[in-house]
């Protein structure tokens, strides 16, 4: 099938490259760039010379892309919504990596991302693309808003344990760590190796723009405080909530646990156990582990999941969405099993 990536040079483009190297049935024949256009992808990133070693990376249309088997937009937020409408109806199937179509209400635009939304007639037909919650819809479908990297981590975590009635769907607290490639290629003030070595710093407090769509994933009331950690990769999300009122019997560690592991004991990609999840555990991984405890001191539900940033919080999902969709092995491309050490 013949693939066509937009947004190739940055962080999650080159996964994607990646990705669909180690992919039987995928053939990347765009690979779009408009700031890096003109270079070689082997050049701007030599780990994928082997594979791609005459891979030009240029400025694309969507005439470009039209007739295409598979599309990932790997663009910044707020780009896919100029470029959507002209590719609806003439790909095969759409993934996008932003955030421009997750989100369901096209007034929750506005209020996180500081503009109106540009296509808001398409949100309903953009399924969202984590699949462990909605694989159903997954399948057949032509347009998928792959979720981000923080939402994936929390999601995993709480949804079964809200979807169970374990716990309370409201005043959630999520602290979530994530590697300093989830802030881009482009180096910041903060990003720059200089301010992000040995340093942890925690942002966008009470207003990070992954916050609807936490809520919308889990079907709770979220305070999400994101932080950066001095490391390349990975995500820990360390979630915490009050069991739900009214039950018959208070959530054990025992129970928690149960559910997450009734919830994913036939998924490929999730791995459940007692053991605390390391980002380590997960590197170049499409896997997220998790645990739960119930502490019987203060009554808190205490869930945690790991995955790396750029494969199942990014471009891994985003494949494994294709797969799905295009009626693929699920697995295909992806590996379970991390890099260590």
């Amino acid at each position: 099938m013949r693939v066509g990536i937009v947004g190739a040079s940055g962080y999650t483009g080159a996964e994607l490259l990646r990705l669909c190297a180690g992919h039987a049935d995928l053939q990347v024949v765009v690979a779009g760039a408009d700031t890096q256009a003109g270079q070689l992808a082997a050049n701007l990133y030599p780990s994928l010379a082997p594979a791609y070693p005459d891979l030009a990376l240029s400025t694309v249309t969507a005439d470009d892309l039209h007739g295409l088997d598979l599309v990932f937009l790997a663009l910044p937020h707020g780009q896919s919504q100029q470029l959507v409408p002209q590719l609806v109806g003439k790909v095969g199937v759409l993934v996008d990596l932003a955030a421009d179509f997750r989100l369901r209400d096209p007034q929750l635009y506005p209020r996180w991302y500081g503009a109106e939304h540009r296509a808001p007639a398409l949100l309903d037909d953009f399924v969202y693309g984590l699949p462990e919650l909605f694989r159903a819809r997954l399948q057949g479908a032509t347009l998928v808003a792959a979720p981000g990297c923080y939402p994936t981590a929390a999601a995993l975590a709480l949804a079964p344990l809200v979807g169970a009635g374990l716990i309370e769907p409201s005043g959630i607290v999520v602290d979530a760590a994530s590697g300093v490639s989830g802030a881009g290629r482009a180096p910041t003030p903060t990003t720059h190796f200089n301010s992000a070595d040995e340093d942890f710093r925690a942002y966008g407090l009470l207003d990070h723009r992954h916050t609807p769509e936490i809520e919308q994933a889990v079907g709770a009331q979220v305070l999400f405080t994101p932080h950066l950690a001095p490391m390349n990769r990975g995500i820990l999300a360390t979630c915490y909530a009050r069991p739900a009122s009214g039950a018959w019997s208070p959530p054990t560690t025992e129970s928690v646990l149960g559910a997450l592991q009734q919830a994913y004991d036939a998924e490929p990609f999730v791995v459940v156990s007692e053991a605390a999840p390391s980002t380590k555990a997960t590197f170049g991984s499409n896997s997220a582990h998790l645990t739960a405890r119930v502490d019987p001191r203060t009554g808190w539900v205490l869930v945690l999941c790991a995955i790396d940033n750029l494969v199942k919080g990014a471009s891994g999902q985003a494949l494994q969405c294709a797969n799905i969709a295009l009626g693929l092995p699920e697995q295909a491309g992806l590996s379970a099993v991390g890099i260590y050490p």
